[in-house]
């Protein structure tokens, strides 16, 4: 059972990396204008998920010190900025409530 748990999580991210409505997992403004590449995203992606609950990557960037940022959209419209430091571990997450316009 804890394979098949294992092959869940790596197809979700699989599928959120790779499909069109994961949105633009490159750079964004204010960072260091390189996007979060290969394990790196794969694993931001994932921990970024998983503390929002789901939704859809719509902006990666690594930071200037090394940091990276992932930007979620839930499905209720609202955006979630997850921060993450060195070692992946979320750092701030600030929530953005949809004005419904």
């Amino acid at each position: 059972m804890h394979h098949l748990c294992r092959l869940m999580v790596v197809g979700t991210v699989s599928l959120a990396v790779m499909s069109p409505w994961a949105g633009g997992t490159t750079a964004g403004g204010g960072g260091s204008g390189l996007p979060i590449t290969d394990v790196a995203l794969i694993r931001a992606i994932t921990v970024a998920m998983t503390h929002t609950g789901g939704g859809k990557v719509t902006e990666t960037e690594l930071q200037d010190d090394g940091t990276y940022e992932v930007e979620v959209t839930r499905p209720d419209g609202s955006e979630v900025e997850v921060s993450l430091d060195h070692g992946f571990n979320v750092a701030r997450a600030e929530v953005q409530e949809n004005d419904g316009g």
